[in-house]
């Protein structure tokens, strides 16, 4: 049966439409094709909660997502991201999903454990599944090349970090497009006056997770749209991350938690951005203990 199409997403699929043909016969077009793509906006969020335990206190956490190698982003670019993120010295690395834009197509894939084995945190590399990494019959090859990355990856799973006497949690759930997420599962095992951090990919599933043990979400999935309009927002976003597309949401009234939305890296579908800069996120944690 075809999906109803609401007035809105008319609206903003006509503006779209509209939109590239502006683009394509201006300046624009240069700017959004190799301008923007390519213009990283690093953001630095401090994160505080009382669950938070002082040993935790000022840790540092970068979040990357979407890179979509194979489509307009390569294994150069990759290295000069490493790079960026090596200079931040971190003590916890978040990938959320969608590394090759079709994991079975990309013919560099033996090059890319090498590059990201170069990753240094001090505590360690966590990753989970997007779509993307599902897609083309991917899940193995996504799978291996993260393992050989040295990265944890989370499949509706925990795992406890500790320092000194301290401990927190990083929970990761399964892809909500291509997988089968399961956050009951994942969080199971998590004691609850304990902080646990939940990775997924897709941001919706915060209505869903605000219902479990969690503090904070870090998602990625939806670029932000890559196109936004002044006043008017995102043109297209995907499913599952069509509600929280970007930034912070603070979600359910008792012990809400709070949700991040990176914008991605790299791009999809449209080699475009357009006032929706690709993204590297820098978190401080706070204790208020």
């Amino acid at each position: 049966m075809e999906k109803k199409v609401t007035r809105r997403k008319f609206i903003k699929r006509t503006i779209g439409s509209l939109f590239s043909a502006v683009i394509a016969g201006t300046g624009g077009y240069y700017y959004a094709r190799d301008i923007e793509p390519k213009f990283l906006q690093i953001n630095e969020h401090t994160i505080k909660h009382a669950a938070i335990p002082p040993n935790f206190h000022n840790l540092t956490i970068v979040q990357f997502s979407d890179t979509h190698l194979g489509f307009h982003y390569d294994l150069n670019q990759l290295t000069t991201l490493i790079k960026k993120i090596n200079s931040y010295s971190p003590d916890l690395i978040f990938f959320t999903g969608d590394l090759m834009d079709e994991p079975n197509k990309y013919e560099d894939i033996e090059q890319i454990p090498g590059i990201l084995s170069e990753l240094k945190a001090s505590i360690g590399k966590f990753s989970i599944y997007g779509n993307h990494d599902h897609g083309g019959y991917g899940s193995d090859i996504y799978r291996t090349v993260m393992e050989k990355s040295g990265f944890d990856l989370l499949l509706n799973e925990s795992r406890k970090v500790e320092k000194n006497s301290d401990t927190i949690y990083i929970s990761g759930i399964d892809d909500a497009m291509l997988g089968k997420p399961d956050i009951q599962t994942a969080v199971a095992n998590i004691p609850p006056e304990s902080y646990n951090i939940l990775l997924s990919h897709a941001p919706d599933l915060a209505d869903t997770a605000k219902n479990f043990h969690v503090n904070l979400q870090l998602s990625g999935h939806s670029h932000g749209g890559q196109i936004q309009l002044p006043f008017f927002g995102a043109l297209v976003t995907p499913p599952f991350g069509e509600k929280y597309y970007e930034g912070f949401y603070e979600i359910g009234e008792e012990n809400p938690i709070t949700v991040y939305v990176n914008r991605g890296i790299g791009t999809t579908r449209l080699p475009f951005r357009f006032l929706c800069r690709p993204e590297l996120t820098i978190f401080t944690l706070q204790s208020e203990s």
